[in-house]
Formats: structure tokens, C-alpha cells, sequence
């Protein structure tokens, strides 16, 4: 399990190590590296997702390991609390960025073994301040340099708990 403290609360995390090993454990060696911690969320779309993991509050972009193997294909799916890995338009680029569904976003599920259908790989479940994330996922947005929707309130990762 994974606790995020930010300064909105907490948000605990149940990685799926089973379903998806690579990318749960991806993430817990971001998470042991301390690389999150001073992080933001940098993409806020209500009713869709909020998205973390890459940019400091000043809006830098953290440089992350190599990319991984995209698990869509695994059999998760991207339902409301569920965390994802966020990618480029290229399957497998996932690094060091996630995402937290705020729907069920059955869009986003694999389809296809092709570029459009891939998906994105679901690697775990809020199970704890889903209070907190749709908090989060209410904040208002603006547009910082040549990013959209980035919350006008900085919302920051100031800890992060491996249990």
C-alpha cells in the first residue's frame, strides 16, 4: 500500500502486483526513490481524471527511468479510483507519471494490440480519500506555459508512505 500525503489529505493506494507487476512496481521504485514527493498534480479534467508524477510546482519536468511495457492488456480496468500509468501517444512510454480515474473511463481500456488500442495500463485502486482526490478533481484550472488544465492552487505530493 501507498499513502500520498498532499495538502488536500491522504490518498491510500493498493498496487496490483499480480495483474500488473511491472507497472506496480515501477511505481514503488519511483515511490522509494522519493521521486513524487514535491510533486504536483498538473493535469486536473473534472469528470474524467487527475493526473501526477512529472512536474514540480514550478512546473519543471522531472527527468524518470526508461520507459516500461504497457499491462492494458491484463485485464484492469480504468473504473473510478483506479490508478493508471499516463503515456504519450506511443503505447509503451509510460514512466514515471499516473493518473487516477475520476469515472469509469472504459475508453481507456485495451482493445487492441494496435497503437489506437492499447489502452492504459491500470496498476491499482484508491481504497482510502477518494474524498480527497475528487477534491482534487474540483479544483479550478488554468493554462501554465504550454500546459492546459493545471490547478490554479498548486496541489502538491509532500510525502509518500510505502506500507
Amino acid at each position: 500500500m501507498i499513502i500520498f500525503t498532499t495538502n488536500l489529505g491522504d490518498i491510500e493506494i493498493e498496487l496490483d502486483l499480480e495483474k500488473a507487476p511491472v507497472s506496480a512496481k515501477n511505481f514503488i521504485k519511483y515511490c522509494q526513490d522519493g521521486f513524487f514527493e514535491g510533486t504536483i498534480f498538473h493535469r486536473v479534467i473534472k469528470g474524467f481524471m487527475i493526473q501526477g508524477g512529472g512536474f514540480t510546482a514550478e512546473m519543471e519536468e522531472k527527468p524518470t527511468r526508461a520507459a516500461i511495457v504497457n499491462e492494458a492488456n491484463r485485464g484492469l480496468k480504468n473504473v473510478r479510483g483506479s490508478i493508471a500509468m499516463a503515456r504519450t501517444d506511443a503505447p509503451h512510454s509510460a514512466t514515471g507519471q499516473f493518473f487516477i480515474n475520476l469515472a469509469d473511463n472504459n475508453f481507456l481500456d485495451h482493445t487492441a494490440t494496435t497503437n489506437a488500442g492499447w489502452g492504459y495500463a491500470v496498476f491499482g485502486q484508491v481504497t482510502k480519500g477518494m474524498d480527497v482526490v475528487t477534491k482534487i478533481g474540483r479544483a479550478k484550472t488554468t493554462s501554465k506555459g504550454d500546459h492546459d488544465d493545471v490547478p490554479r492552487e498548486t496541489i502538491i505530493i509532500e510525502k509518500v508512505t510505502i506500507c
